[in-house]
């Protein structure tokens, strides 16, 4: 098998994990705390709190009209189709990766758009009284593949020490 095909392959499989792993906390959480709405504390700083995310990223371009989801799922799709050629030139095995989580997290919350009109968010870290945003697992996908994905490219040098994936 090719280093392209396994990347492939990693990148496919990361993102099919993440999407269905997401999906499954999210159909838990909306069993659990969201019928009826209550906030379950875990610990003194975090919670699992429900929470309908109408926009993008910290709830910006939210928007309560009928097209809104269906836009935002389309960008999501537009995202996902630039992610899959992206990830057929991977390079090596961890931009493959990281890929793969982001594309993961694209699809699971599109999925949450195009079922309820918005994304299921429910872990709620707090501190000093502040809130974070809230947010789910396809989030987290998301920005711990894209936050690889910029520290490889700020650091090129790393990005040429990357060893092979085990065959």
């Amino acid at each position: 098998m090719t280093p392209m095909v396994r990347n492939l392959r990693l990148g496919l499989g990361v993102a099919l994990a993440v999407a269905l792993l997401d999906q499954a906390t999210k159909a838990w959480m909306l069993a659990l705390i969201f019928n009826p709405p209550r906030v379950i504390e875990v610990t003194s700083f975090f919670n699992l709190a429900p929470a309908w995310n109408r926009g993008v990223s910290f709830g910006l371009l939210a928007h309560d009209s009928s097209w809104a989801p269906w836009l935002l799922a389309g960008v999501a799709v537009a995202i996902v189709i630039f992610l899959l050629r992206w990830l057929i030139r991977a390079e090596n095995w961890l931009i493959a990766a990281a890929l793969g989580l982001v594309l993961g997290g694209a699809v699971g919350n599109a999925i949450d758009r195009l079922r309820f009109g918005a994304v299921v968010d429910f872990l709620d870290f707090h501190a000093a009284g502040w809130h974070f945003w809230a947010f789910n697992l396809a989030d987290s996908g998301i920005t711990v593949g894209a936050a690889t994905l910029l520290l490889l490219n700020l650091l090129p040098e790393r990005l040429s020490q990357v060893p092979d994936r085990p065959k």
